[in-house]
């Protein structure tokens, strides 16, 4: 005699969600580099990084 399995639960629609919040964080993610890397402080820091690599090279 074989004892039947239980049931799963549909979980279809977890996928779809988890997408959703995964895409919006990324976009959040995303928006909040823009604003930092394009204010003038971290863009006056992020030249003088690249200017001092470059002169260390040459």
């Amino acid at each position: 005699m074989r004892r039947a399995r239980p049931r799963r639960h549909d979980e279809r629609g977890m996928t779809t969600a988890e997408y959703a919040i995964g895409t919006v964080a990324a976009a959040s993610f995303a928006a909040l580099l823009i604003k930092l890397l394009t204010s003038d402080k971290v863009r006056q820091l992020l030249l003088d990084v690249i200017t001092s690599a470059l002169s260390l090279g040459g």
